[in-house]
């Protein structure tokens, strides 16, 4: 016996687990740690976080200290390549798009082949996440592929406290629309080695919230419900701008 779901057939086992991550996700009231966030970025084999899949992921932690104070804790850091399928690799020589990312990313195939299995990447980056909140750039993007290639492997997703630093940033600023990672390095002074690649990346995105800080304490919004609330305050759509 199957269900179809939004186009795909799910075997009844499937569909189970959907509706059991669902309402995990819906019933989720845990509470974040307010002492140490998780910064993060990811690698995909694409722009389309529903289609394309997963291929890294890097993230370091911001710890504060009793006045509420931030700093990126270097030593406190993720990074992984997840293991490609074999069949996924070897039809990435006849894909253009796949070869366009390698560009960008630079995690060639060999790179995949070499990579860390799914389940087990995944189930270390929850460990590692804990129950720390996640902040990211376009954070609807990586919240999207990290779920979906953990409800296939683990039959679960992450916890639900996630921030979109862009839409923090917007708002702080009071910007009536989206803008790119590279506008707000380039509006703060912000250095990156390698543009698009992950571990690089995540550094640029906590210094921004680093940079966007004495903002925040103006307002005195420096706990995670706080920023939360300031972030919602820009009304966007998901997926109306490809991250960058």
């Amino acid at each position: 016996m199957s269900t179809t779901l939004q186009g795909q057939l799910l075997p009844t086992q499937g569909w189970a687990s959907y509706i059991r991550n669902r309402l995990v996700q819906t019933l989720d009231f845990s509470s974040p740690n307010p002492d140490r966030w998780v910064v993060l970025d990811v690698e995909s084999s694409g722009l389309n976080p529903k289609r394309d899949r997963l291929i890294s992921i890097a993230a370091t932690a911001i710890e504060f200290d009793a006045q509420r104070r931030p700093r990126i804790s270097l030593t406190d850091t993720f990074e992984v390549v997840i293991k490609q399928p074999p069949e996924i690799v070897d039809m990435i020589e006849f894909e253009a798009i796949d070869k366009n990312n390698i560009l960008i990313h630079g995690i060639g195939i060999g790179a995949q082949q070499k990579g860390v299995k799914a389940e087990v990447a995944l189930s270390e980056f929850l460990r590692y996440v804990g129950n720390s909140p996640l902040i990211a750039f376009h954070s609807w993007f990586d919240e999207i592929l990290i779920n979906k290639a953990m409800r296939k492997v683990l039959g679960r997703t992450t916890h639900r406290h996630w921030l979109d630093l862009e839409h923090l940033a917007a708002v702080l600023h009071k910007e009536n629309h989206q803008l790119p990672l590279d506008v707000w390095m380039q509006r703060y002074g912000i250095e990156c080695e390698q543009r698009h690649q992950a571990a690089a990346d995540v550094l640029a995105t906590a210094q921004l919230l680093m940079k966007l800080w004495p903002m925040l304490q103006k307002r005195k919004a420096t706990d995670w419900k706080e920023l939360k609330t300031i972030a919602n305050g820009l009304k966007t759509l998901p997926g109306r701008n490809l991250p960058t």
